[in-house]
This record gives structure tokens, sequence and C-alpha cells, in this order.
């Protein structure tokens, strides 16, 4: 207890030296001055910052627009960490101390990322490691102890030839690697998302500049990763000529695909909504283009997924890459004794009067096409926008307006008819 009492009166009279020095007098005016300025500016910054002053509303760019104002509450932190920092410097140059400044901005920093794991950040996950992760270990770098503390765990290893694997190389791994990877994710799907709202680019420029930022974003994010691993890009060039091998045996169909949807990406023989039918007879409309396949959805909601080298070694028909208007044609029948110069007026006024049928690049058409065992056949021609399923049933309106002004008409569908003769008695 003597020795106890004897530790706490030397720290007890050491604390009081320290509360009367001029040095720390100094170091809490420049905290002290620290707070106000940060204070003065950030109520500056908000008033002079436009995005600031009110809640952004829906248009481009809304989510970054949107977290910008949300940031204004991290000004005030912000300034103060920048202020104190300013501060250490002064404090050391003119009373040669700034622990007391040191310990003020350090808890400035805890007391800031809390706030952002607390209000900023909705994946529980990357929460969690902000408060049981990063504020520990701010907590051991405000008090020195971060440095030890590292040289302790990167002790804890095992060494198999010239392979190392520490604690600490394996935490900072997982730990960054973690962040390198979400923080991929959110941009990906935050640049893609603005990408394809540009409305003044067409469909095909907007997909080829989404998966061109899909590719470059996750290649930074896999040399930083290498970095954070320590492994020296020089090495690849090995891995490269393993993977060159592994290419040529195994996974030439993996690249001949992968570089095939980069071919149709630029040449955009292909895009987003273009209507597609294949040399097997399986037709869709495109709604994915991806690295290694493209997706076809069908008007019954099937999904078929092609191949991209399909595209580049087969030929398919797109009905609708260039020009949506497209033309069909059926035929139906009517009896010998029918007046056809009327039923053709009568056809043609019919079709015209649809909506959906187009009147350029050519009026829809009725004419006869030849003549059949039982009546003449008659063909009708028509444009319209888009293809003829799934929500459209133009050739079926067609066929029923046809079958109602035949009926008013009284204009006969013939039906075959077949004479039989007896030949020789009957038998009674």
């Amino acid at each position: 207890m003597e020795w106890l009492r004897e530790k706490f009166d030397l720290v007890l009279a050491k604390l009081i030296e320290w509360g009367a020095s001029p040095e720390f007098y100094t170091q809490i005016g420049l905290v002290v001055l620290a707070i106000i300025a940060a204070s003065i500016l950030a109520r500056f910054a908000r008033k002079a910052t436009p995005f600031f002053q009110a809640e952004p509303e829906e248009g481009v760019f809304f989510i970054l627009r949107q977290s910008l104002f949300k940031l204004q509450e991290l000004l005030f932190p912000l300034v103060i960490i920048v202020l104190l920092g300013a501060a250490v410097q002064l404090s050391s140059s003119f009373v040669e101390q700034s622990w007391l400044i040191r310990i003020a901005q350090g808890l400035v920093v805890i007391g800031f990322l809390y706030t952002i794991a607390a209000r900023y950040i909705s994946n529980s996950l990357l929460r969690s490691l902000i408060k049981w992760l990063v504020l520990p270990l701010s907590v051991l770098h405000v008090f020195g102890l971060l440095d030890d503390f590292v040289a302790y765990i990167d002790g804890v290893a095992i060494e198999v030839g010239n392979i190392r694997l520490s604690v600490y190389g394996i935490a900072r791994v997982v730990i960054f690697g973690g962040i390198l990877f979400w923080f991929g994710r959110i941009s990906n799907s935050a640049g893609q998302k603005a990408i394809r709202s540009q409305q003044s680019l067409d469909a095909g420029t907007r997909e080829v500049f989404a998966k061109l930022f899909q590719i470059v974003l996750f290649a930074t994010i896999f040399v930083l990763l290498l970095q954070v691993m320590g492994i020296n890009l020089t090495a690849l060039a090995i891995f490269g000529g393993a993977l060159g091998v592994g290419l040529g045996f195994g996974l030439q169909q993996i690249a001949s695909n992968f570089i095939s949807g980069l071919i149709i990406l630029l040449d955009r023989s292909v895009t987003i909504g273009d209507y597609i039918e294949l040399e097997n007879g399986k037709s869709g409309t495109i709604s994915e283009l991806n690295m290694r396949a493209t997706t076809l959805l069908t008007f019954e909601g099937k999904e078929i997924v092609v191949p991209n080298e399909q595209f580049i070694t087969s030929s398919f028909t797109n009905w609708t890459h260039t020009d949506r208007n497209q033309r069909y044609a059926f035929t139906f029948s009517v009896a010998y004794k029918t007046d056809i110069d009327n039923m053709l007026t009568i056809i043609r006024k019919t079709i015209r009067s649809h909506p959906q049928v187009l009147d350029s690049p050519e009026l829809a058409d009725v004419e006869i096409n030849e003549f059949g065992e039982s009546g003449i056949d008659i063909l009708v021609e028509f444009w319209m926008e888009g293809i003829d399923d799934g929500i459209n049933h133009v050739e079926a309106d067609l066929k029923l307006m046809i079958w109602h002004a035949l009926k008013e008409n009284n204009i006969e569908i013939p039906f075959p008819q077949r004479e039989v003769k007896i030949v020789g008695p009957m038998s009674s």
C-alpha cells in the first residue's frame, strides 16, 4: 500500500505540474481555438455550398447528390480534425509538446468513425467491422500502442520454406479484401445505374460503357488486392504463362465466349431490346448482354442463354436492330363467284383501319395470290412496328376483322367440294 501511495502521489504531482505549465495551457488554448474555428467554417460551408442547402430531388446522380447532402453533418468533425492537425504542428514548433492535441484529435477521429458507422452504413457486416476493429485500432493509435500491437501479431506466424503466413498478414488481406470488394460492388451498381440513366445515349452505347466500366473497375480492384497481399506484379508473368497453357487445353471455350462478348459490345451487332432469331429456330428479345453469354427472353417468359461465340461463328436474324418496322403477310380464300374488285376494296379498307397497321413504308395491300382448287387465294400484306407476337396480335386481329367484313358483305369462304360418280349398275 505504501508503494501504491507513493506511485499515486508521484503521478498526481506530475499531473499538477503539467496542469500548471504554459505548455499545457497552450495546447488547451489551441484545442479550444480549433473547435471555435471549425464551428464557424462548417457553418459557412453549409451556407456557401448549393447541395447542402436543400434536400435533393429525383434526377441525374440522385444517389450521389443525396449522399453529399447527408454528409453535411460530418463537416464539423472533419474541419476539427484538419485544424487539430495544424495545431499539432504549431504546438510542436512553439512549446515542443503536442501530446494533448494529438489525444484530442484521436478522440475526434474515433467519434467521427463511430458516427459514420452508426448513421451512414446500412451493411451490418461493415458496421460491425468498424465498431469492433477500426475503432479499437484507432484507440490504440491515439495512445501510441498501435505499432507495438502490429509488431506483436506480425510475430505470430507460420513459415513454410519461403512462404511466411502471419496473423497480421492474413487479417490485412481479409479486411482490405472485404472492403475492396464491398466498395467494388457498390461502385459497380451505382456506376452502371448512372450510365444506363443517360437517355442522351442509345441503348447499345450505354451497355458498352456499362460493361467497360465494370471490367476496368474489377481489374483495378484485383490489382489493388494483389498489392495488399504483397504479390509483385512482375510475378504474374509466370501466372500468365500458366494461364495461357490452361486456355490452350481446357479454357479456350470460356476465353472464346469472353472475347466474343467484347466484340459484340464494341461492334454493337446486337443490343439490349433486339429481337433475335437463331439458326435452330429459337427466338427472343435480348434482355442481358454479359461477358460470357447473352440472354434471350421469349414471349412465353422463358430465358434462353446463348453463348456469345454463337453470335460470331454462326448466322442469326436480327429483326429489330436498325428498323423496328416489320412486314407480315397471310392468305385467305374466297369463292370463285365473288366480285373480286369489290372484295379487294372492302378488305383493303378493313385492314388499313387497324391502329397498328402502318401507312409507310408501304400501305397495306390485298391482291390475288393464286387460283386454288376450291377458291381464289387472296394475299394480305401489311407493315407494323415491332414483332407480331407477345403483346401484339395484329395478324389475329386482322383475320377476325376480315371474317366480319366478309360475313357482312355475304362473301363466301369456300371449302373443298368433291363429286362422287358411281360407275356401273347399282345393286338393289
